[in-house]
């Protein structure tokens, strides 16, 4: 089994190996030209995005600088997803986001890790484990995502929060480690921030209270 194969099957490799940096280098030169472009450049923006990434659906967008191991390259992108500025992966396992997710500015996802064996340690090698980011979820600003992590549809991260288990599906979640504050509930289709209402007359065009 080479090193490149123990890679892709979550096991632990060495990710020095030659195979492995020669096809790693090349996507590590594109992300350093993609991040000279200019906020206008949104064509060469989505051509790079269509190019390197795994998969990225339609009318998605990254705020420049962008940090990641293999360029996005094992990055999966659903339908209009938002990325503030210095959003960063380790992606040197697969990351699947799923549509309309929104990151906040300065969002770490790592999928490496390095086993706890000093002695393995001391050789840098390493494992991946995937993460997977369900539709509609918000990361706030901050946030650090752990290997293997799992956040289910609709539910929020809230600012600098350190996720290192699952996340359940609609619900608000907070802290280091991160654990669920709560549901998302029925106030939530009623109050934006705090005691504020929502001013559903003014947002039929938008959204519904559905």
């Amino acid at each position: 089994m080479t090193q490149y194969e123990r890679m892709v099957a979550g096991l632990i490799y060495d990710p020095a190996d030659e195979e492995i940096m020669n096809e790693q280098l090349p996507f590590m030169d594109e992300l350093w030209a993609f991040n000279q472009l200019k906020p206008s450049q949104f064509a060469e923006k989505q051509a790079y995005m269509k190019r390197v990434f795994a998969e990225c659906g339609e009318n998605c967008y990254i705020e420049l600088p962008f940090r990641a191991n293999w360029g996005g390259h094992h990055l999966h992108l659903g339908n209009g997803v938002y990325a503030n500025a210095n959003l960063t992966l380790v992606d040197d396992g697969h990351i699947f986001v799923g549509d309309h997710v929104m990151f906040g500015p300065n969002v770490m996802m790592t999928t490496a890790n390095h086993p706890i064996h000093a002695g393995l340690r001391e050789k840098g090698l390493q494992y991946n484990k995937d993460i997977y980011i369900g539709e509609n979820a918000w990361i706030g600003g901050g946030v650090m995502i752990m290997p293997g992590v799992h956040i289910g549809r609709n539910s929020i991260i809230g600012a600098g929060s350190i996720v290192t288990k699952d996340i359940p599906e609609n619900v608000v979640a907070v802290g280091n480690p991160c654990r669920v504050l709560r549901e998302v509930g029925a106030r939530d289709k009623e109050y934006f921030f705090r005691d504020e209402k929502i001013d559903w007359e003014n947002l039929e065009a938008y959204a519904s209270k559905d």
